[in-house]
């Protein structure tokens, strides 16, 4: 028989409320407690806890505190990842972010979901599905993403926005729902090069 923390893994029906989830999810926020209050000049001792709480990491990434995970260990993160203050990732399933890849502030991540029915809701069951942000996106503030979602390469999400619905590569999407606006294309980023040089 699966445990709870093997269903939830595996995107199955489950119940948080054992003893080994509320363990993992305390043992968490005790991490992250230090995190949180270290003082500003103590960069490579935030660093530490990251790797060690996280499932993966690059050698670059900055996460402004406050931070705010339930386990961590299903958090994989890319090379060079900016997250400014405020980010929360529910991880209750796998959440893959790739390589350059910024956020700005209070961007949730929400993997966990409810049942929309209330009676097996309020008897506790609960599901995960996993998240994936491709590499190169930038993840405007205030940004919510909802379980299941992909984000495709080079994507910019707006300020606001609430994912429902997975955002295809090389385009800007905005809005709740969130919604493509339009695709990015080498014009772009004519502005940044004209008369410069690198």
């Amino acid at each position: 028989m699966k445990t709870a923390k093997e269903k939830m893994i595996a995107g199955e029906p489950y119940r948080a409320d054992g003893r080994e989830l509320f363990d993992e999810r305390q043992k968490a926020k005790e991490v992250l407690m230090e995190y949180n209050n270290l003082a500003p000049a103590r960069i490579k001792d935030r660093a530490r806890i990251i790797k060690n709480l996280f499932g993966k990491t690059g050698k670059a990434f900055w996460i402004e505190p406050p931070f705010r995970c339930d386990y961590g260990y299903n958090i994989m993160i890319g090379e060079n990842f900016y997250a400014n203050f405020n980010l929360t990732i529910l991880d209750c399933a796998l959440v893959s972010i790739g390589e350059n890849v910024m956020f700005g502030p209070n961007v949730s991540l929400f993997t966990a979901g409810h049942p929309i029915h209330a009676e097996p809701r309020v008897a506790g069951w609960e599901y995960a599905l996993p998240i994936h942000i491709g590499d190169n996106c930038w993840i405007g503030g205030n940004t919510v993403i909802n379980a299941g979602i992909t984000i495709g390469e080079n994507t910019v999400i707006g300020s606001g926005s609430v994912v429902t619905k997975s955002i295809p590569a090389h385009v800007v999407a905005v809005g709740n729902p969130c919604r493509v606006i339009k695709t990015i294309t080498e014009e772009d980023k004519a502005y940044y090069y004209k008369d410069r040089k690198f």
